[in-house]
């Protein structure tokens, strides 16, 4: 028998229970109950509990195994398979606090419930058909969301845009595989009903439209994480004034002796609504001192894996020779209340910005957007992206399958051994959409999930 810890039980049809929204002071707060019993379990804490009509609100009293009053509040039912997660479902709406939720919760646990785990109601969902392993990401990846295009390109998602593209994919393979079928079962037959030639076209065609979704990969998991851009240059330049003034915050501190930041100081922000992971980085130059050099160590570290490289002048320097970062380089005029911007020529920065006055900082927001998201930025409604490694792996290795299945066609004459990629190929999707039941991949999903969820 199943008796708690980190791994999720054999059965999930027993009835959980648990606060659905962040614990603290609030007017309100949500308790959900799900699973085989959940109704009868509500009855012992809700006297007047009753599942009809389904999915309206009641005002009723909530009680605990003593019969004492907990809250007056509301609950709403939901039958299955019509809920959540496929289960019966109850949704009690109580008043917000710690001690009131608390209380309900406690004695839905003392009725017969126990604590659910994180994501354990979205993973019910997910094997009750409710949704695929694809949209219940999404789901987490919604509830994390920080800025406009993580929760636009999450609801894309949660909608199926990605699966259904998924779904296209695995079920032409399975028609290739379904016409190498023939071509086993009757060899006698030289072209089959379709000639080796255009299968091997059509396998091509599958080939590409895999590249297509994997090439989505890199700017799909930018968009989930924030996009690293970091701020590079020699000391002085104005790199923290510049990084506070992109935050709207002091995080870096700012004075005129050149040299004062030795680490590298990292920070979440948006710019126009998309996710920027910011980084003020140590002035570039050689030193005598070892923690400045260890500081300029870190810097070139975060350059490498920088999506994009802000590298900033000022009036009087010169562009620092010695950035030369991996990732894509925006150069930027600083200080430009203090001096007029260097004139128009192939010397000059793009950009002239101003920490103190403001002065092209959004112009400088909008070039780091359209360098770090690979100008899909207007794509993000219209184009289901890969966003998350799980996603990539699960795709490159559908992608190796497939690419092996057409010289064993062609070059060898092999349809057997085709069609055994091909269905390498399509196994391969189906667990990134979650169709077989691959319970190390949904114990890795919904780890991170929060337990009401």
């Amino acid at each position: 028998m199943w008796r708690g810890g980190t791994s999720f039980p054999p059965m999930l049809s027993d009835p959980i229970a648990a606060l659905a929204t962040p614990p603290g002071r609030s007017a309100l707060a949500v308790v959900r109950l799900s699973g085989r019993g959940a109704f009868d379990v509500a009855r012992l804490v809700v006297p007047a509990f009753q599942a009809d009509p389904p999915r309206t609100a009641h005002l009723a009293s909530f009680v605990d195994s003593d019969g004492a009053l907990i809250d007056r509040g509301l609950y709403t039912a939901f039958p299955a398979p019509n809920s959540y997660t496929g289960e019966d479902l109850v949704e009690f709406s109580c008043h917000g606090g710690i001690v009131v939720p608390v209380r309900l919760v406690s004695a839905l646990l003392a009725a017969g419930a126990r604590a659910a785990l994180p994501g354990e109601f979205t993973r019910r969902a997910v094997l009750h058909g409710r949704m695929d392993l694809l949209q219940a990401e999404a789901v987490g990846d919604l509830i994390d969301a920080s800025v406009a295009a993580q929760a636009r390109a999450a609801l894309h998602q949660l909608d199926g845009g990605l699966t259904r593209r998924l779904t296209q994919l695995r079920t032409a393979l399975l028609d290739v595989e379904a016409l190498l079928g023939y071509d086993i079962d009757f060899p006698e037959e030289d072209e089959g009903p379709v000639a080796p030639a255009r299968v091997a076209d059509r396998m091509a065609e599958l080939l590409g439209q895999v590249d297509r979704l994997l090439a989505t990969a890199p700017a799909g998991e930018r968009l989930r994480t924030g996009a690293l851009v970091v701020l590079a240059g020699p000391p002085n330049v104005g790199k923290s004034s510049l990084f506070n003034a992109l935050l709207g915050a002091d995080r870096a501190i700012v004075t005129a002796t050149a040299g004062t930041t030795r680490d590298a100081i990292e920070a979440a922000t948006d710019f126009l609504g998309w996710p920027i992971r910011l980084v003020d980085t140590a002035g570039l130059r050689d030193s005598t001192d070892e923690a400045e050099r260890l500081g300029v160590g870190f810097s070139r570290r975060y350059m490498e894996a920088a999506e994009v490289v802000v590298v900033c002048e000022a009036r009087g320097g010169s562009p620092e020779s010695a950035i030369q970062p991996s990732g894509k380089v925006l150069r930027v005029f600083t200080k430009a209340d203090l001096a007029a911007p260097l004139p128009p020529g192939p010397a000059a920065p793009p950009l002239s910005t101003s920490s103190l006055t403001g002065e092209g900082l959004d112009e400088l927001k909008a070039a780091v957007v359209r360098l770090a998201f690979d100008g899909q930025a207007a794509l993000v409604d219209l184009e289901p992206a890969l966003t998350r490694e799980r996603h990539r792996m699960a795709l490159a290795r559908a992608r190796e399958a497939l690419a092996a299945a057409r010289p064993q066609l062609i070059d060898h004459r092999e349809p057997v051994l085709a069609a055994h990629h091909l269905r390498d190929a399509a196994r391969a999707l189906e667990e990134l959409i979650g169709v077989v039941d691959v319970d190390e991949v949904l114990d890795r999903v919904f780890r991170s999930f929060c337990v009401g969820k």
